[in-house]
């Protein structure tokens, strides 16, 4: 769980005030040929507390599935060469309805050869894709790392301030809040947020296996919610286990060879025999909507500006085509001469950003409570919906792109084309 701008890591807080991590953004454009250096031009400071990625649990083994259009972003700012021998090809995402009740949706598999790519994406540990970024930073001349706590957060007229648990103050015509789901910034700018807590919680930890996984994603649909098991490299897979709140934090409780053989049983043996590594991650789910996704001075990625339950790998694709969004609007109004946290430039950001959110929230929050309902008219609707998929090609390869947001505008094309096109 963590949001990201550009190359800066910001490292989300899973609960409580671990820290508030802020990029600030400043005037001060010097565009040179490399879309990295494009996209952390206006990039000036990154506050991230020593001990933020070991206290946020970044370290414990939770994984990030890669979609699409985030790989060739990461691809493009000279961070994926660095962590591809890492991840793990996904090839095929199967469904299976594992509800056991009277009327069940019939198991659904996408292939991405079907609609002309090598794979949907890649699994990657959170630890190597923390350190391929982290390196990439530390390359970078023109950022300023503080090791320090955002301690305030002061919105001005034209300028916002941020003061540090040391006491050093920093201000900029706009600051870009990735502070995860407590935001300070959010807080600061006077953006409401609109949560709902679901009676769900999610355990997380990775396995290895005896059989492989042939990059198949296995998404096993319970009446309490999916149980997933996504490929990563060797013979091994991360695996995200949502259920009711005091059966997750049963499971979490269990030896490893307890846990090892519940998540070989849920699994229907597919992988043949399994282990459970050492490290288990438990959280609560909520679905969190921000009135707005930017004012006064602030902008708000990741986390701040969507909380989704783990459905899909939606959360972390989402952040990254938040930071694209805004490099690009930002890049846009400093090479116009505009101010970059002016009104009519964040309201620029929101619209951007609002129907990709609103619509993967609103999907995923569907999903998810028709897996939940019993009420048998609407199961019949889930199964004959996930029937029309399976069995009819067209709308089979829509569903797949949409997944991806092939359909959605590319943050990182439209920031090179604009690229060729400034002088």
């Amino acid at each position: 769980m963590f949001a990201w701008l550009g190359v800066a890591l910001v490292v989300d807080a899973i609960d409580g005030p671990i820290a508030r991590r802020l990029d600030v953004v400043r005037v001060q454009p010097n565009w040179s040929g490399e879309v990295l250096d494009l996209v952390v031009d206006f990039v000036t400071y990154v506050f991230v507390p020593a001990y933020a990625i070991t206290a946020s649990g970044l370290l414990l083994p939770v994984a990030a599935p890669l979609l699409g259009g985030s790989i060739d972003f990461l691809h493009e700012l000279g961070i994926w060469s660095q962590c591809q021998d890492k991840a793990a090809p996904l090839q095929t995402m199967r469904l299976v309805d594992d509800t056991g009740r009277l009327i069940r949706a019939p198991e659904v598999r996408f292939s991405c050869q079907e609609i002309g790519l090598d794979a949907f994406g890649y699994n990657i540990e959170n630890s190597a894709l923390i350190a391929a970024l982290e390196q990439r930073a530390a390359e970078l001349s023109r950022l300023t790392r503080f090791d320090d706590e955002a301690e305030t957060v002061s919105p001005g007229d034209t300028m916002v301030t941020v003061r540090t648990g040391n006491g050093e103050t920093r201000s900029a015509r706009l600051l870009i809040g990735a502070d995860g789901r407590q935001s300070l910034c959010r807080e600061a700018a006077g953006i409401t947020v609109r949560r709902r807590e679901l009676n769900q919680a999610a355990l997380t930890f990775n396995i290895s296996h005896s059989r492989s996984h042939c990059g198949i994603s296995t998404e096993f649909h319970t009446q309490h919610g999916p149980c997933v098991f996504v490929p990563l490299h060797g013979e091994r897979c991360s695996v995200v286990w949502v259920g009711l709140p005091k059966e997750a934090e049963r499971l979490s409780l269990l030896s490893d060879d307890e846990l090892s053989e519940a998540a070989e049983k849920q699994s229907h043996s597919i992988l043949g025999r399994v282990r459970v590594e050492g490290g288990r991650h438990l959280f609560p789910l909520a679905i969190e909507r921000p009135a707005q996704f930017a004012r006064h001075r602030v902008a708000l990625v990741g986390e701040a500006a969507h909380v989704v339950p783990p459905i899909g790998a939606q959360g972390l694709n989402m952040g990254l085509r938040d930071a694209g969004d805004i490099a690009v609007i930002v890049r846009e109004a400093l090479a116009s001469g505009e101010d970059p946290g002016a009104p009519e430039i964040l309201s620029r950001y929101g619209w951007a950003r609002r129907g990709d959110i609103m619509t993967r929230t609103l999907a995923i929050d569907w999903a998810n409570r028709s897996l939940l309902n019993d009420f048998l008219p609407l199961q019949s609707l889930r199964a004959a919906g996930l029937h029309l998929i399976g069995a009819v090609g067209p709308i089979r390869r829509l569903a797949m792109r949409e997944g991806l947001a092939l359909s959605s505008r590319s943050s990182l094309k439209g920031y090179r084309l604009n690229q060729r096109a400034t002088p």
